[in-house]
């Protein structure tokens, strides 16, 4: 599949929000990751349905929330309503992960689990079956503009593998510190759906960052994939 770069808004400028999303449809971004924290499960907030409802009303591109919440049974109704496409949900705040996944898929989204930079991706054995993709933080979750863990291409490549060995159609994304140095990397360690924040938005030209990453992880999968070809 062509990789996505997905600019996450946690790092717009939330009072013309309108205005980054406009730079990022007119760029050709396909989805936008949105950012969802309670101040318990991670020690920030940002947004709760209402805006994400407001975003949805404004936009048609595919909107990728991220619970980083405890209790992520009572909100999944609420935004899957609100507009949210794929949901995903931390792995450490689920009780009942199963039950989480087929709840966010009864209401219309497509289902994800996110794991925390300790979290093993072999957890994932019984229920990565049921996911459109799983998520992984490549920092602690909570903050933007954080430094990348240099161990996290290793996990990503353990997830390509147990995906391949499983036989699945399960997209792996990345999310905290990527930008236009690591994302080559990124794609050819099995990344699929690359998550920026920081790099686009706090950068002068959000909507060329955007496009020279996307360009790279376009030149980085093509480049793998005739790597891979017989001579």
């Amino acid at each position: 599949m062509t990789p996505q770069v997905i600019p996450s808004i946690l790092s717009a400028n939330f009072a013309n929000l309108l205005a980054d999303i406009r730079k990022m449809e007119q760029a050709g971004a396909r989805t936008l990751h949105v950012d969802v924290m309670d101040g318990h499960f991670v020690p920030n907030m940002t947004i709760g349905p209402p805006v994400l409802r407001a975003i949805r009303d404004c936009t048609k591109l595919d909107l990728d929330v991220h619970l980083m919440i405890t209790n992520p049974e009572q909100m999944i109704p609420a935004f899957a309503e609100a507009g949210a496409n794929w949901i995903s949900v931390q792995y450490e705040s689920a009780a009942h992960l199963d039950r989480l996944l087929h709840l966010i898929e009864d209401h219309g989204a497509k289902p994800a689990i996110a794991l925390n930079p300790h979290t093993p991706v072999l957890l994932l054995e019984e229920t990565l079956h049921l996911c459109h993709h799983v998520l992984i933080m490549s920092v602690n979750p909570g903050f933007g503009g954080q430094k990348f863990i240099s161990t996290s291409f290793q996990k990503v490549r353990k997830l390509r593998d147990l995906i391949r060995f499983r036989d699945l159609d399960v997209k792996i994304e990345i999310d905290g510190g990527i930008g236009p140095e690591n994302t080559a990397e990124a794609v050819r360690s099995g990344v699929n759906l690359l998550v920026a924040g920081s790099a686009i938005f706090r950068s002068q030209r959000p909507e060329d960052v955007f496009r020279q990453m996307q360009k790279t992880a376009e030149e980085a999968e093509e480049f793998k994939h005739n790597d891979a070809l017989p001579l």
